[in-house]
């Protein structure tokens, strides 16, 4: 009997090498590398040729087309994420932290597919079958026909899905825990996941039920497992939120049948996920009118405009290294705003300790928010609450320029709706958005602002703006030729001669 070859394989990347190593080359991860026995897969085995390929029919890319048929889940959030609901025959893959809710509104949104007739299948690895009815019980959820396992070997899920009538939805929660007969390793290494979720992926693609997929999320931040899982399916879902708070957020990442970036607000209630139907109103429910660095940004997460309030604190340090702490935003975006803050607007905050934080637990990456992070910090440091019934947006370059966004006007109509009744906006956008009945201000450079808010400020605002740096400069530079031209320079001798006198008496003394 020939010898089966062993390779090893990072636990971390799925890299592979021929013999072990204590830190992997490809991604510098220790202590992550498995022996793995290499089986080949079917027909794999030792001295066999590969089979003669069939021809494949080629066809010409103009033709007609057809919509994906989808499948709505009766939940109006997760169907605007998915793009309008599930696809049949797709396999999605969703992700978040231990107790953030994956596994209730899973349960939710099968029960709500199969009172409305569809089968629907919930195999779960990490529960019993008893764990899964009670939460079903707690969330109301046990009228609903659908039907449970509590399984992990592939070769018999598959087997069993096979049997009867094909369901519309499969739920594998997670696929960390699934192994299959084609692979000699433990569940949950990255051979095991990868070739488990290619054979529930094959599986969709062949019946045409949709396959949904959990995974688990590592420490810093994602999905567990190969990267070429998230490749491999056709939508990637993350669950986003802090699992001690009410609000949860699911966010799109990868859809090949609809947006990216789109997201659904839901509240964890008693009786599972409550989905929020209006976020801005969630977001800014609870902010103060009147309290120095709260500024409001009219954002947009995917196709849905979303009013969020950006809060900033800017407090005197006692450190010699000042802090920057950030909560829900890019802290090197927040290290390039102060930057150009400084150098470009005379604005120092080289003494003081910098917090800013997205209020509502929502995380935001479009650039469209530097205008109000920026605004939120001079508010800050000069001690003025900026006005509560405007709203902010523009991106902010390295030359201190602020720059035209992405749909502006359906910014300004979520705002108008909200009741806000002015809007600061970059100048290159204010002559196209007029048909709004808020008021605009424009603003093409960031030093407008800044001498806006130092005006608003009064005599505080001379301590942070283009004329304090300048009288800062100025007073330096008297104190700096008093004592040059008292004391001389720092290498300056006693009373005052200069240093190049002893070196000339050393020179003397030498001849």
């Amino acid at each position: 009997m020939a010898k089966r070859s062993a390779r090893y394989v990072c636990q971390s990347c799925g890299a592979v090498s021929t013999k072990w190593g204590g830190k992997c080359d490809a991604c510098g991860e220790w202590n992550s590398i498995v022996e793995e026995v290499d089986g080949g897969g079917i027909g794999g085995g030792p001295g066999r040729k590969p089979r003669k390929g069939r021809v494949v029919p080629l066809v010409p890319l103009a033709g007609a087309t057809e919509s994906a048929p989808r499948i709505r889940c009766g939940i109006p959030e997760l169907d605007r994420v998915t793009g309008g609901g599930f696809v049949r025959g797709s396999a999605l893959l969703v992700g978040g932290d231990p107790g953030i809710g994956k596994s209730t509104l899973l349960i939710q949104a099968a029960a709500a597919l199969a009172r409305a007739g569809e089968q629907v299948v919930y195999i779960s690895g990490e529960e019993a079958i008893a764990q899964v009815r009670l939460r079903a019980e707690r969330l109301g959820l046990l009228d609903a026909p659908v039907r449970l396992a509590a399984e992990t070997s592939v070769e018999d899920i598959l087997t069993t899905l096979d049997t009867g009538d094909r369901p519309a939805l499969v739920i594998i929660d997670s696929i960390q825990t699934l192994w299959t007969e084609l692979v000699e390793s433990a569940p949950g290494t990255v051979t095991q996941v990868r070739t488990s979720a290619q054979s529930m992926i094959r599986f969709a693609k062949e019946s045409g039920c949709t396959v949904v997929l959990v995974g688990h999320v590592t420490k810093d931040g994602t999905i567990a497992g190969p990267r070429v899982v998230e490749h491999m399916v056709d939508a990637v879902l993350y669950f986003e939120g802090d699992a001690a708070g009410h609000f949860r957020i699911l966010r799109s990442v990868k859809n090949r049948f609809g947006p990216t970036d789109e997201i659904g607000v839901f509240e964890m209630t008693g009786k599972g996920l409550r989905e929020v139907p209006n976020p801005s109103e969630l977001f800014l429910g609870e902010r103060s009118r009147a309290s120095p660095g709260a500024a409001v940004f009219a954002g947009l997460e995917g196709s849905r405009p979303v009013l969020v309030e950006i809060q900033a604190l800017v407090a005197p340090t006692a450190l010699g290294t000042p802090r920057r702490a950030v909560v829900g935003w890019d802290s090197s975006r927040l290290s390039m705003i102060l930057a150009v803050l400084e150098a470009h607007c005379g604005v120092r905050f080289g003494q003081h300790d910098v917090y800013l934080n997205i209020a509502g637990g929502l995380r935001i990456q479009e650039p469209a928010a530097d205008i109000a992070v920026a605004a939120a910090l001079v508010s800050s440091l000069a001690g003025v609450a900026l006005d509560p019934d405007c709203v902010w947006f523009g991106e902010v370059s390295l030359s201190g320029t602020v720059r035209p966004v992405a749909q502006a006007q359906l910014r300004l109509k979520e705002a108008e709706k909200l009741g806000f009744a002015s809007a600061v906006c970059p100048a290159a956008q204010g002559s196209e958005e007029r048909g709004s009945d808020m008021r605009l201000t424009t603003i093409g450079q960031l030093a407008e602002l800044v001498a806006k808010i130092a005006a608003a400020a009064g005599s505080d605002g001379r301590d942070m703006g283009r004329d304090g740096g300048r009288d800062g400069g100025r007073d330096g530079g008297r104190d700096h030729g008093r004592d040059d031209g008292r004391g001389g320079s720092s290498d300056a001798g006693p009373r005052g001669r200069p240093a190049g006198g002893d070196e000339r008496r050393m020179a003397r003394g030498s001849r």
